[in-house]
């Protein structure tokens, strides 16, 4: 365990990490015409940072990445900032 984890008892709690890639502003009827398919496009480009929430709250931004070896072709973040979370999320 590291430090950070010694000295709070919810270190070992999971907490869910949403990873935003961009957002989209269809009309909804348009939205209702999406099918099989379909590509909607983003605000964003592929090189883009991505941004990491707990909740609402921005705690991270970073680069898509993809793993090798065993997990091969799964999608990873690479962190290039980082909020200060020592004040709690």
């Amino acid at each position: 365990m590291d430090e950070l984890s010694d000295a709070n008892p919810f270190g070992q709690v999971p907490i869910e990490v949403t990873i935003s890639v961009g957002r989209a502003r269809p009309l909804v009827r348009d939205l209702l015409r999406l099918g099989k398919d379909a590509v909607l496009q983003l605000d964003r480009r592929v090189d883009d940072p991505v941004e990491l929430y707990v909740g609402d709250r921005l705690i991270a931004r970073g680069e898509l990445t993809e793993l090798e070896g065993e997990m091969a072709g799964q999608l990873a973040v690479r962190l290039t900032e980082v909020a200060n979370l020592r004040g709690g999320l």
